[in-house]
C-alpha cells in the first residue's frame, strides 16, 4: 500500500481519544455514583434525632402556631378593628395582644429546650469552639433582639401598624441597617446557639424550622405593612 492510501485510510477513520468522555450537563447527575458518597456523618446526626417523641411534636407545632396566630389575629384587627372596640383603645388592645405573643413565644422556648434536653446529644459537636460559637450567637441575637425592640417601642414591636398605630417614618437605624427583620433574625440566632451549646442535633432541626417560619411571615408581613404606610400616604395626599 502507498504512503497516500495510507493517509487517506487514517483520515477517514474515526479519530481516537485518548481522553475520558466528559459528562452530559443535562444528565450529570444521572451519572453520579451514589453509593461512593460518604453519609455517615448524615446518618449519625440522624440517628440521634427521634422524630416520633412527642416532646419535638409540641415544639414544632408552637413554633408554627405563633406566627400564624398573630398574623391571623393582626390582619383581622387591622380590616374589622373589633379588638379596639373590644378593649376600647387600639393602644391598650395592641399591649394586650404583644402580652399575649409573648406568652406564647416563652412557651416556644420552653417546648423547644425541653424537646432538646430529652433528646440525645451528639459528641461531635460538643467541642470547646462550638460552645463558644453558641455564645457568641445568643449575645448577637440578643443584641439583635433588645435593640430592635428599643428602636420600635412596644407597639411597634408588636404590629401596632395593624391597630392603626404607625409611625412617623421607617426606623433605618442600628439593627435596621444591618436587616430587615433584626427581632426575627436575633431570635433565630439565640435558638441556633442554644442549640450549640446543648450540643443538640434536634436543636439543629427546630432553629431550621424557626427559620423557615419567619420567612414565611415576612412574605406576608413586609408587603401587608407596606401597604398600610402606602394607603396613609394616599391619605395624605388627598387631604
Amino acid at each position: 500500500m502507498s504512503d497516500s492510501n495510507a493517509d487517506a485510510e487514517r483520515n477517514d477513520s474515526p479519530a481516537t481519544d485518548n481522553h475520558p468522555a466528559l459528562l452530559d450537563c443535562c444528565g450529570g447527575l444521572n451519572n453520579v455514583d451514589y453509593s461512593k458518597m460518604d453519609l455517615t456523618l448524615m446518618e449519625a446526626f440522624i440517628k440521634h434525632i427521634n422524630v416520633y417523641d412527642s416532646r419535638l411534636c409540641i415544639a414544632v407545632i408552637a413554633i408554627l402556631f405563633n406566627p400564624l396566630f398573630w398574623n391571623v389575629v393582626a390582619r383581622w384587627e387591622h380590616r374589622t378593628r373589633r379588638l379596639s372596640g373590644l378593649f376600647g383603645s387600639p393602644y391598650l388592645a395592641c399591649c394586650c395582644l404583644g402580652f399575649v405573643i409573648i406568652l406564647l413565644n416563652i412557651y416556644r422556648s420552653h417546648s423547644m429546650t425541653v424537646a432538646m434536653k430529652a433528646q440525645a446529644r451528639w459528641e461531635v459537636m460538643e467541642r470547646t469552639e462550638v460552645f463558644y460559637a453558641g455564645i457568641a450567637l445568643m449575645v448577637f441575637g440578643t443584641l439583635l433582639v433588645v435593640s430592635s425592640f428599643l428602636a420600635l417601642g412596644f407597639t411597634g414591636t408588636f404590629l401596632g401598624d395593624y391597630f392603626g398605630i404607625l409611625m412617623d417614618e421607617k426606623v433605618t437605624g442600628f439593627p435596621f441597617n444591618i436587616t430587615e427583620n433584626p427581632m426575627y433574625w436575633g431570635s433565630t440566632a439565640n435558638y441556633l446557639g442554644l442549640a450549640l451549646i446543648g450540643a443538640s442535633p434536634v436543636g439543629l432541626i427546630l432553629t431550621a424550622i424557626v427559620a423557615v417560619a419567619y420567612k414565611v411571615a415576612i412574605s406576608f408581613e413586609g408587603p401587608f405593612t407596606e401597604q398600610i404606610y402606602r394607603e396613609r400616604s394616599l391619605r395624605h395626599k388627598r387631604e
